[in-house]
């Protein structure tokens, strides 16, 4: 497999027959290392630093490297947008960085030859702020679907749980969930799934909790080929190496950790492509077995 170059540092690899391009909206943002994973210390990173840095890891300024962006995947039949990152004119008052957003993103999907209203599904992999907010655009002062003929999967559980925490603790989403799911569902574009879900042949979600009570991820197969979309479940390839290191927006601390070493368990040593949504290019890869430990692998 390879990676072609495309705008905006966007890329592309196959899968089988399963064409798979991602996009990004926010490109190469630094997170201070003991804000993003709590359980940092310098001395447990330091042995894997010759991989990590810089690409991944700014070393001098102990800073986290992430990206934010989507996945296109097109197959033979179906247009499918995953993870939608952070939208335009959305309201943030907690977030003032992401307060009214103007970004080329829709732009940058024709580009790829992707036209909105040719996608006939949207998954989120979980209803985080920053994987929702492309669901919807303003239209005459209206957030309207973005992708008017799709339909938008969410895991009953995690919408569930988002609706909860939107009344209780409006400040973690701060106004997401309002402009960007509910919008959905009052179009009647919601599909709500439970458990595992094929999609069409060779394209299944499963559920993948901890990071969010119904995070899930989808499992790509063609032709002999793997692939898993994995969503928040790793945030940078340094949790290949220390699995036990949760972000700070893990939920559930104890669950984050099961679900993220069964996943290594997995797909280690299996030449399963794992696509990431926050890590930079490269961004698609495999994990290897390294020295006792694991770590992230380019793809060649």
């Amino acid at each position: 497999m390879t990676i072609v170059a495309l705008p905006r540092a966007a890329g592309r690899i196959a899968i089988g027959d399963i064409d798979v391009q991602w996009l990004p909206e926010v490109i190469d943002k630094p997170y201070p290392a003991a804000f993003l994973f709590p359980d940092y210390t310098r001395a447990a990173l330091d042995p894997h630093l010759a991989w990590l840095a810089p690409r991944f890891f700014d070393a001098a300024a102990e800073r986290f490297i992430l990206n934010t962006h989507s996945y296109v995947i097109r197959t033979r039949h179906r247009t499918i947008v995953v993870d939608t990152c952070l939208g335009n004119d959305k309201v943030r008052r907690r977030y003032a960085h992401l307060d009214r957003r103007r970004a080329p993103y829709l732009d940058d999907l024709r580009t790829m030859g992707v036209d909105p209203n040719a996608v006939d599904l949207v998954l989120c992999t979980h209803l985080h702020i920053d994987h929702v907010g492309w669901n919807t655009r303003l239209e005459n002062g209206r957030w309207v679907p973005t992708f008017p003929n799709a339909r938008y999967v969410f895991s009953r559980t995690e919408f569930e749980h988002a609706a909860r925490e939107a009344k209780d603790e409006p400040q973690h989403s701060d106004g997401s969930f309002e402009d960007s799911v509910i919008p959905i569902v009052e179009a009647g574009r919601a599909e709500m799934i439970e458990g595992a879900h094929t999609i069409t042949d060779g394209l299944t979600i499963e559920p993948t909790p901890g990071h969010t009570p119904g995070h899930v991820a989808l499992a790509l197969a063609s032709r002999y080929a793997n692939a898993v979309l994995i969503g928040d479940i790793v945030h940078n390839p340094v949790q290949y190496a220390l699995p036990d290191w949760n972000s700070t927006f893990c939920l559930d601390a104890a669950q984050a950790r099961r679900t993220r070493r069964a996943l290594i368990e997995r797909c280690a040593d299996t030449g399963t492509v794992l696509l990431p949504a926050h890590f930079p290019a490269p961004t698609a890869g495999r994990i290897v077995s390294a020295r006792g430990a694991f770590r992230f692998q380019e793809l060649e």
